[in-house]
């Protein structure tokens, strides 16, 4: 039974996160406290149905400000944090690296130094299969070596870094996810399967970079929180697990099956100048996940795209308004 933050909880995957541990109503689970600073990405609306019927108390503050942290894990007698909070778009990176030095390292240390302080339960760190880096051939497992490209992926690997050496040097209960290219509903229109679908219904070109032969691992949000959940749940101290679902489609044939969806034709394509330091494919071995955990069939990505465009088609408010926020 634990007192549970989860920062980052007004985002993307984080707000599916808790709606998947009210509906579950995890034995695990005692009080669900949301932190997030409601940038340009994290929207209250995600969390609404929640915060009116009281299955949750939301925060806003960014994990950056140590006086509300600590003041928050103690008066809250937090037990775990699940740490969602993150900037996350490789594109931004490459514009500035420092907000994601700031959010994403240092927030980290500061929920680290908060963690070890106040709480005895699991700290659990979602991070991305970016911190490898781009392979060729195979897949990496969680032994590989961090390789990271992008100014993003290098913050996101500094983080599991630290996460490791405050288990190590504390013995705390920490533990990380590593996971491939989520979508779904409710994600930011800056990520390619939402940019595209909004471009389309708005009648612009979609944006694809270089040959568009980039190898990517697609998963579903709601396969992604359940597979989180199993590792705050049953996961083991001190452990890395690599969460992928083994798709792996070019952003040529993603973008091909979008228009397809779409009644659209190829003509819609622009291709655009390739991203700088662009990684060719990620591809995680996710062996050692399916070995320790019982878990669900993913979803295939034929289906889950359909339902994901089907939200965007039906969802305009929410997108046009976000949108604007984010200054697309």
């Amino acid at each position: 039974m634990s007192n549970l933050l989860i920062t980052g909880g007004a985002g993307f995957i984080g707000s599916h996160f808790v709606d998947l541990c009210v509906a579950t109503n995890s034995s695990k689970i005692t009080k669900i406290i949301v932190l997030d600073s409601l940038n340009y990405s994290g929207r209250l609306q995600n969390l609404q149905g929640h915060i009116s019927s009281s299955a949750i108390r939301f925060v806003r503050g960014d994990i950056i400000d140590k006086h509300l942290l600590e003041k928050l894990v103690e008066e809250e007698r937090i037990d775990s944090i699940i740490n969602f909070a993150a900037e996350s778009h490789v594109d931004r990176s490459i514009q500035s690296g420092i907000p994601f030095v700031q959010s994403n390292i240092l927030g980290v240390a500061v929920l680290l130094e908060a963690f070890k302080t106040y709480c005895s339960g699991v700290f659990l760190q979602i991070s991305t299969d970016e911190v490898y880096g781009s392979i060729n051939s195979g897949s990496w497992d969680e032994e590989e070596p961090l390789k990271p490209n992008s100014p993003y992926a290098a913050s996101k690997a500094s983080a599991d870094l630290l996460v490791l050496a405050y288990q190590k040097t504390f013995g705390i209960d920490a533990r990380i996810t590593r996971c491939s290219n989520n979508y779904g509903p409710r994600q930011f229109p800056e990520k390619l399967i939402p940019l595209f679908v909004t471009n389309i219904i708005l009648g612009k070109k979609v944006p694809l970079y270089g040959d568009g032969q980039n190898v990517r691992e697609w998963i579903h949000v709601l396969d992604h929180c359940r597979a989180i959940l199993s590792v705050y749940k049953d996961g083991k101290c001190g452990e890395v697990y690599n969460v992928g679902s083994g798709v792996e489609v070019s952003n040529l044939e993603l973008t091909r099956m979008i228009l397809e969806n779409m009644n659209i034709a190829e003509d819609q394509i622009e291709y655009v100048e390739d991203r700088k330091g662009h990684d060719l494919r990620y591809s995680l071995d996710s062996t050692k996940f399916s070995r320790e955990f019982a878990s669900n069939e993913f979803q295939s990505l034929e289906d889950g795209l359909r339902r994901t465009i089907d939200w965007y088609v039906e969802n305009q408010s929410w997108w046009r308004e976000v949108s604007n926020k984010g200054n697309l």
